[in-house]
């Protein structure tokens, strides 16, 4: 197949009550796993790269890599710019044949947070591309995202409201109380939030954070209208573990054919075990 776009994959995610996963690729090794994990589960996958992804691996790898694992598959697979910080990013992305863009602009002030996405919207429905937006911060650390304690804030249901109505957004990541990274305590999350916003809005809604969340929390926010879920630290810890671990165990062994092997196994595992506490296996 060719890849896909997400309108519709998160539209019945959303209708059926089950999440597709965005998860973090790297590199050929993690890109061969995510695709073969899912074919093999008949579950929708989103190939999600990052600016900091994109700027260390080079556009033009990362497109043509998803394009030919997209082509082999008979899944639906997107190829999705996660945290897009400009609008020179999201017209590269798009000029390399990506099919979703994300535009974080929840930095902003609220009023040019709406002007940026509907820019953005506007450039990617031209392309039937599919645009994510946030809405509230999400504390925490990924790539070279960082947020603190004193910066992260919970979205707000009336603003969300008017934040799609006003920009055609497709769908809408929320700040209840996630963060990037891994958890150093116990996650609380606002899950009434959550059940107010997605009666406010018809579209659906995103979980970034999900890395180290319980597994019954998880399942509760998709019960409450969580049709995406965002997966990238917890793929990079057991990934480097298997590594580490092969290495350590064949001090001598110079061939990456072979030391891949490990991490990649490491690196599925929790590929499949995240498709599975979705929902999303055998649903194509």
């Amino acid at each position: 197949m060719t890849l896909a776009t997400t309108q519709d994959m998160l539209k019945k995610a959303q209708l059926e009550r089950f999440s597709v996963v965005g998860f973090a690729a790297y590199n050929l090794e993690t890109v061969q796993t995510l695709v073969a994990t899912a074919e093999r589960l008949r579950a929708p996958l989103m190939i999600q790269t990052t600016p900091g992804t994109i700027d260390h691996a080079g556009i033009e790898y990362l497109s043509a890599i998803v394009n030919i694992a997209a082509r082999k598959a008979t899944i639906p697979v997107a190829l999705h710019l996660d945290h897009g910080e400009s609008m020179e990013r999201v017209r590269a992305c798009l000029a390399h044949g990506y099919t979703s863009i994300m535009i974080d602009g929840s930095h902003l002030p609220y009023e040019e947070n709406v002007g940026l996405v509907k820019e953005v919207v506007a450039m990617a429905h031209r392309e039937d591309v599919g645009v994510e937006a946030e809405l509230g911060r999400i504390g925490g650390v990924e790539d070279e995202l960082s947020v603190d304690e004193r910066e992260a804030r919970y979205t707000d249901p009336d603003m969300a409201q008017d934040f799609v109505a006003r920009t055609g957004i497709d769908s809408l990541a929320i700040a209840i109380g996630t963060a990037h990274g891994m958890y150093k305590g116990e996650p609380q999350l606002d899950l009434d939030l959550l059940s107010t916003i997605s009666q406010r809005v018809s579209i659906p809604l995103v979980l970034h954070g999900a890395s180290g969340l319980p597994d019954a929390l998880i399942r509760e926010t998709i019960r409450r209208g969580i049709a995406k879920m965002n997966i990238a630290t917890e793929l990079k810890i057991p990934f480097a573990e298997g590594l580490r671990a092969y290495l350590h165990d064949h001090p001598d062994e110079s061939d990456p054919r072979k030391y891949f092997r490990q991490a990649q196994q490491a690196y599925g595992a929790v590929v499949e075990e995240k498709i599975r506490l979705a929902g999303a296996q055998g649903r194509y």
